[in-house]
């Protein structure tokens, strides 16, 4: 099974300069947790509903004077449409994350391959494998 077969298609992203208002209400209008943040076509991080409550709420900020780039997590990792859905398992295993972003072959981002997506579509063996990596994950802090 392929990563482009079970993805979320047709997500929306967040550029860098974006001011936060406008990125959240993408979130909660799409009922999504995170948006990949792209520059130049280039994907260069992540923001999240728990960067948005960490970074900004919990550090008394004024949202409205926040850009993405503020609060977004630049490590990003990131999986191809093509590749094998238990490839991609791995690197949300091995980098501990719950959402990947997906991209094509001209590195385009397509989707978002999330834990649920995985659960939805994956055996339950390959489920219960990236779920409990991901559980282990060390840094509250880390977003995606």
């Amino acid at each position: 099974m392929l990563v482009k077969d079970v993805m979320t298609h047709g997500i929306r992203i967040a550029e860098p300069d974006e001011k936060l208002p406008h990125a959240a209400k993408k979130m909660r209008t799409q009922n999504i947790g995170a948006l990949p943040v792209v520059e130049n076509g280039q994907l260069i991080g992540m923001v999240t509903d728990r960067d948005i409550a960490i970074r900004v709420v919990g550090e008394n900020k004024a949202p409205a004077d926040v850009v993405v780039r503020d609060v977004m997590s630049e490590e990003c990792f990131w999986c191809a449409d093509s590749e094998e859905l238990g490839d991609a398992v791995r690197i949300m295993e091995q980098n501990q994350v719950r959402r990947l972003p997906v991209m094509n072959d001209n590195k385009d981002v397509v989707g978002m391959l999330s834990l649920e997506d995985v659960a939805l579509h994956a055996p339950a063996s390959l489920t219960g494998e990236v779920l409990k990596a991901v559980a282990k994950k060390k840094d509250a802090s880390a977003a995606v």
